[in-house]
């Protein structure tokens, strides 16, 4: 059997109000059913509000911000938010929080601001970059 393939997940689609984050979160998970590796998973533009852990979906709405954190905690993953798209989306981490003297933060690991590098880095070294 063939190694696996390292891919590099970019996700610029919001948890709710378009299929195309809980897309990226299913081919994630048949992606590590297959045996192939995830080195990077990069949240962008309008993909950064799967990191908020503020968001309170309907009791019959399946809850992605959680299954993000479920794969990740499983899977030993980063989840990275692009910080610039972010911050620009009240999505803060607590270190953002304190500079800004906001009392209250909801961007909690695994999810973790991230430089636009880090997409750079994983597009580098993956063997496959899937956009969502």
């Amino acid at each position: 059997m063939m190694p696996g393939l390292r891919f590099a997940l970019l996700v610029t689609g919001p948890c709710y109000g378009t299929q195309s984050a809980t897309d990226a979160y299913r081919f994630a998970r048949a992606l590590l059913a297959q045996g192939h590796r995830i080195i990077s998973i990069f949240f962008y533009q309008e993909g950064v509000h799967n990191g908020n852990s503020f968001s309170l979906p309907a009791s019959d709405e399946t809850d992605l911000h959680q299954a993000w954190v479920a794969l990740a905690n499983e899977q030993e993953l980063s989840l990275e938010l692009c910080v610039a798209a972010a911050l620009r989306r009240g999505q803060v981490d607590e270190d953002s929080a304190r500079q800004a003297n906001l009392t209250a933060f909801n961007v909690k690991a695994p999810f973790r601001l991230s430089g636009l590098g880090s997409l750079a880095q994983a597009m580098l070294t993956a063997d496959r970059v899937v956009q969502f």
